[in-house]
């Protein structure tokens, strides 16, 4: 089967730089996948992107190195196996809050006997190859999007589910959640204790835990506080910022 890189250079204890998709395009997905991001994530949570878009970027990001990823729009057994049969390497799942939804989302990502994932690797078959049934529970990696006041109180318990690959912080999410102002990077001290805190349980766990950035040089940081997944924009973010200095360059 395939590697999946992200659990390789986990292995290694290497950060992974994830490029972020949010437009239903699969030319402007290929273009980002060429930059040299170690995994490309379709975003349909909150991405203008439905199903039929979503085949063709996971074909687009093929054509490179990069590690296919889909944020899934909810905790729902249907789409997470349309993510998965369609060939991603990877899911997050947004607004995990209880043990019971991981165990949902660590059941409906698997093969029996460890889930229930329903048996048709129709394209993740060619992605990853012949020997996939065998070999995608080892593979696959499952994302839970730690992101509410909800979840934070019920972080260990979340954390110690059987199969969960790691979490995801949605610090926007999670800082409203915390009665603070939702935001990428300069948190409020509340919300900065909370990601410190899922951190530190996460890694108690053994769980890699990545989270979503707007400024490199606080990904950086934050790479260096331990996180080993760090989003950094996306493609309609980096396409208003380059045309920003480019008209600023222009006229100025």
């Amino acid at each position: 089967m395939r590697e999946n890189r992200l659990r390789t250079m986990w292995q290694n204890d290497q950060a992974v730089v994830n490029g972020w998709l949010a437009i239903p395009n699969s030319f402007s997905a290929e273009v980002m996948a060429q930059q040299g991001w170690d995994s490309v994530t379709v975003d349909m949570q909150h991405g203008l992107i439905d199903e039929g878009d979503m085949l063709p970027m996971l074909q687009a990001i093929s054509t490179t190195s990069a590690v296919p990823i889909v944020r899934v729009p909810w905790l729902e057994p249907g789409v997470l196996m349309k993510a998965l049969d369609a060939g991603a390497y990877g899911v997050i799942c947004p607004m995990i809050n209880t043990r019971e939804d991981a165990q949902k989302l660590v059941a409906w990502t698997h093969y029996a006997p460890m889930g229930t994932r329903s048996f048709g690797p129709i394209r993740a078959s060619i992605y990853g190859g012949p020997d996939y049934p065998e070999k995608a529970n080892q593979t696959i990696v499952t994302f839970a999007m730690i992101e509410t006041a909800q979840a934070l109180d019920n972080l260990d318990s979340i954390l110690s589910v059987e199969g969960l690959d790691a979490i995801y912080i949605g610090p926007s999410d999670l800082s409203l959640s915390l009665g603070c102002k939702p935001v990428f990077d300069d948190v409020e001290p509340k919300a900065a204790e909370a990601m410190a805190h899922i951190l530190a349980r996460a890694k108690h766990h053994g769980v890699v835990a990545g989270v979503h950035n707007g400024r490199p040089d606080v990904a950086r940081a934050r790479v260096a506080q331990g996180f080993r997944f760090v989003t950094l924009g996306s493609d309609a973010r980096l396409l208003a910022l380059g045309s920003q200095d480019l008209l600023k360059a222009m006229k100025g």
